[in-house]
């Protein structure tokens, strides 16, 4: 069975200023998830789903059925605040869905295979997707996932902190997961994160996470019961959000789950902040002028 390709894309994009999940840039107006998916299919994903919130269903579907038709399965996960389909009847006031892992929970229902995760605007680069349908199709099991390993220095943006989560990696392995939400090239072009005021230098070889995960449909209930322990902690802190590296980290603490650290040198980039979109237009124009991909991925 063909691994599934997971976008999470219900985020608002609150820094970025729009739905950047959609925003084009590319030479004939692509967005980074038109990238994501043809370099799935051409790696041998059989389908991609998309979380996304049920009031921006239609402007997806206008966008990318037409494109992906004929070429790969495609659904739709909604995101919700719905909280009783996880047995929990009391009424938590929310500004925004509970995070990515909960996102991830929100497909439980539609997976039935194994199937790797990633953002919706993020630029991963063939090779890692490559990597992971190879780990999806012929090392995956109920208790050994893995996580795509990004070289810290490859991942940054010019112009402000990021959030990283760095990995622990022992015997090929992640042994723990650190998020670091100022992460950033100082002036010398060496890496640094600031904690409590504090800055601390990073090795620009450091692994981290840029949320790309494979994972088989077991996921689901092992991180169910985190979830539903999680909002009972966390009711009364509306910001809370339940993340995959919080999941991931305590499958590995608890013995449920192993992490497979799979490294791959490709630069990644991304839109954190609409600065960003110029330079991730140049190095899509860089890819499609060197070859890499068609000037126009879908005719």
């Amino acid at each position: 069975m063909k691994p599934t390709l997971l976008i999470l894309a219900a985020g608002m994009a609150s820094r970025y200023g729009s739905m950047k999940q959609v925003d084009g840039f590319g030479p004939n107006g692509e967005t980074i998830i038109d990238y994501s998916i043809y370099d799935a299919i051409k790696a041998g994903f059989g389908k991609v789903s998309f979380i996304i919130r049920e009031e921006f269903a239609e402007p997806f579907k206008a966008i990318f059925e037409p494109k992906l038709k004929g070429r790969i399965e495609t659904d739709y996960v909604y995101q919700s605040f719905d909280l009783e389909p996880f047995g929990i009847t009391e009424q938590i006031e929310r500004a925004k869905p509970w995070g990515t892992a909960h996102a991830v929970l929100a497909a439980r229902n539609q997976i039935n295979e194994p199937f790797c995760v990633i953002n919706a605007d993020d630029f991963y680069g063939y090779d890692a997707y490559e990597k992971m349908a190879k780990f999806l199709t012929t090392e995956i099991t109920d208790d050994k996932y893995a996580i795509i390993g990004y070289q810290v220095d490859r991942t940054l943006s010019d112009h402000g902190t990021v959030s990283r989560g760095v990995c622990k990696v022992e015997n090929g392995n992640m042994v723990a997961i650190n998020e670091r939400l100022k992460v950033y090239f100082k002036e010398d072009g060496s890496v640094a994160y600031e904690d409590n005021g504090e800055e601390f230098p990073l090795d620009p070889e450091t692994r981290v996470s840029m949320n790309f995960w494979g994972f088989t449909p077991a996921v689901f209930k092992q991180s169910e019961a985190l979830f539903k322990e999680f909002v009972e902690a966390n009711k009364n802190n509306p910001k809370s959000e339940f993340f995959i590296p919080l999941v991931a980290d305590e499958l590995i603490k608890n013995g449920t789950a192993t992490f497979k650290v799979i490294p791959t040198s490709t630069k990644w980039f991304g839109v954190t902040y609409k600065e960003d979109k110029p330079i991730v237009q140049k190095s899509i124009s860089e890819l499609v002028e060197n070859g890499t991909y068609p000037s126009n991925l879908w005719t």
